[in-house]
């Protein structure tokens, strides 16, 4: 029922439903599937609600009658028609007392509508009674309202996104290719070694190899099985030409598997290691063991580097097919593409869900390594195919069927992947490069679409920018492709930047009353921000967000990067001449009017120059003088910042 290629097909399991109920419940559960609501019930509802529910959500709402069931066993109940509006009352009020969130509630009380209406429908009715959140109002049996959905969803720190991203980068671009090559070599390997026939020359090749390793006292080729070391059989059968039954009565026979244990060595592959970390080979040579290993990184390399730079939402992600981003004309300055299909928002003319999806309208932009990204996924699955497809990436076919690993999966991935990249930074003393947790949990794949939207609006400069430039991937992001429906990345971005030109108010308000001092030809206009009335509470949807940004007065935007504060007028601005309606922060002109200064950028300004300072006794001179230069003129913007301050306390403002 379900075509979306990026999720796990759902199950009814009908065991667990108890006894007395299940009849009636799967007579309820095929009137669901089979048939719809009716027109003149949903005229009554609200807009959110459908004839037909996603199978997804189906499954989800028989599990809801699942619960019901067996609380009502619990209480002597075994038939829906004892299953009356007192009774459901009863039940929505222990549902209101059990902890859930609100919008989870809401969701389980409408499954019980649901319920309701389609017993009606069926063949047989059972009489279960009407909800009484029908006729007295949903909000008795809801909690308090809490903050949900993406725009609650906690942004990446920027301490654990860059270490990521650059990880995810070198993974894509410095090892791919040795990763792909050695995997075509590994799998051609195999294949001879499953090949072999045994024959007297292949068994005299074959006890040479042996007799060589064991005159030296050198490693025996072995790999790990179950959590033990064993001989890597197939690797030395194609080494040597010998049969694979060969090997194993040789190496039986002449005391290898002890000695395996005892002289464990690789098993590397004849392929040329061209990737570099920290300045060296990464690798020695890539070990036949190790090569589906590094698959699964790379695949998840190319995931983590298009779901945080697009903005895609993972499912969208995970339905990428080869071919989806063709490269732009020669002769064209065009910019590359992603043809994508969208789930959560695809609809038939009914209005109800479609599990297959709809192409886009608008295409996603890629930059430069969302680009890289796709190329190499075309390169590990064939064309017209997902780029995803489990059967490419599930190196051991753990799972039959068609379709792209699950959003799931790639959330394990990615934290498998950040464990990885640790252990190659901590074997090579790169204590620098390690990725350091998440102080709000595990990383999944939810959250990279609402990092971006974060790193962008509030760090132009920052870690995370690498050597990308957030302004370009904003402007790609957002105002290139305005057509694409509101109801997406843009909202999110709208989001983020009211949130911290909010933040940026406060704090600098708190800051002023404790007699921070501020200069710069914006300085009066960002105290008279500052001073007005607050913005109360968290910016959660978009519309609020649009509010804020529409408005004038709070258009103050921080930028620890280049140690100023951008206290934004369209007609004064100098890093776009005036053509947009919020300020570009990568592009900041120091002799700009609307640029202001406080204390704290002042003291950033001093300590930069003293770092500069250091730095230039270990340059040779002509660079040496240039920083020197550079931090000198950093102290005297910090003295001119002295000199002209003004603040709250002394009257000047």
């Amino acid at each position: 029922m379900n075509a979306n290629p990026g999720v796990t097909h759902s199950t009814i399991h009908w065991p667990t439903f108890p006894a007395p109920f299940r009849e009636e419940m799967r007579l309820a559960a095929w009137t669901l599937i089979n048939g719809e609501l009716p027109a003149v019930f949903l005229r009554e509802r609200h807009p959110t609600w459908r004839s037909r529910q996603a199978p997804k959500a189906l499954c989800q709402t028989i599990g809801t009658w699942c619960r019901l069931a067996g609380w009502l066993t619990d209480r002597g109940i075994t038939t829906l028609s004892n299953c009356t509006t007192q009774v459901l009352s009863e039940y929505g009020r222990h549902l209101r007392d059990s902890g859930a969130a609100r919008i989870t509630l809401h969701s389980v009380l409408s499954s019980l509508t649901r319920l309701w209406v389609f017993d009606q429908l069926s063949a047989r009715p059972s009489g279960i009674g009407r909800p009484p959140w029908e006729t007295e109002g949903v909000d008795d049996y809801l909690p308090p309202a809490t903050p949900g959905g993406e725009n609650a969803t906690e942004a990446i720190a920027e301490q654990t996104m860059g270490p990521l991203l650059v990880w995810a980068i070198r993974t894509v671009e410095e090892f791919s290719d040795d990763i792909l090559a050695a995997w075509a070599e590994r799998n051609r390997l195999h294949a001879q070694a499953a090949a072999n026939s045994a024959t007297p020359a292949s068994r005299a090749a074959l006890r040479a190899f042996m007799d060589r390793i064991d005159a030296g006292h050198l490693p025996i080729p072995t790999t790990q099985w179950l959590g033990r070391t064993t001989i890597a059989g197939a690797y030395i059968a194609a080494l040597t030409g010998a049969s694979l039954s060969q090997v194993y009565s040789a190496t039986r026979d002449h005391g290898w598997r002890q000695a395996a244990v005892d002289r464990p060595g690789p098993c590397p592959l004849r392929v040329p290691v061209t990737g570099n970390l920290g300045g060296v080979p990464w690798r020695r040579a890539v070990d036949y063991t190790e090569a589906g290993f590094l698959m699964r990184q790379l695949g998840t390399a190319c995931f983590i580097v298009i779901a945080y730079l697009t903005g895609m939402r993972p499912g969208e992600a995970a339905g990428l097919r080869s071919g989806c981003c063709p490269d732009p004309e020669p002769d064209s300055a065009g910019r590359h593409l992603i043809t994508s299909t969208v789930y959560k928002t695809a609809r038939d003319e009914d209005g109800n869900h479609r599990s297959e999806g709809e192409v886009r309208d608008a295409p996603w932009v890629a930059i430069a390594p969302v680009v890289n990204a796709i190329r190499v996924l075309e390169r590990m699955v064939p064309p017209g195919q997902l780029l995803f497809d489990h059967h490419a990436h599930d190196l051991r076919g753990t799972r039959a069927g068609t379709g792209s690993l699950t959003v799931h999966t790639l959330g394990t991935r990615v934290e498998d992947f950040i464990t990885w990249a640790n252990h190659e930074a901590a074997a090579r003393g790169l204590v620098h490069e390690v990725i350091p947790p998440d102080p709000h949990g595990s990383i999944g794949t939810e959250r990279f679409r609402r990092s971006l939207a974060w790193h962008i609006a509030r760090r132009p400069g920052g870690l995370v920018a690498l050597a990308i430039q957030y302004g370009h991937l904003r402007t790609s992001v957002a105002a290139g492709y305005a057509a694409r429906s509101r109801d997406g990345i843009h909202d999110l971005l709208d989001v983020e930047t009211a949130r911290a030109t909010i933040d940026t108010v406060a704090d600098l308000n708190a800051a002023l009353e404790d007699g921070l001092g501020i200069s710069g030809p914006a300085a009066r206009r960002a105290i008279k921000a500052a001073t007005a009335p607050q913005y109360t509470g968290t910016v959660i949807t978009a519309r609020q967000a649009r509010q804020i940004l529409a408005n004038p007065h709070l258009a103050v935007y921080d930028n620890p990067h280049t140690l100023l504060m951008c206290v934004y007028k369209r007609d004064k601005a100098l890093c776009h001449r005036g053509l947009k309606d919020t300020p570009s922060l990568d592009q900041c002109v120091p002799t700009c009017a609307n640029i202001a200064r406080t204390d704290q950028h002042a003291t950033g300004l001093r300590r930069r120059a003293t770092a500069l300072d250091q730095q230039a006794g270990h340059v040779p001179g002509p660079l040496g003088e240039r920083l020197r230069d550079n931090a000198a003129r950093l102290r005297d913007l910090a003295d001119t910042h002295h000199r002209t301050r003004i603040s709250l306390q002394d009257g000047t403002a």
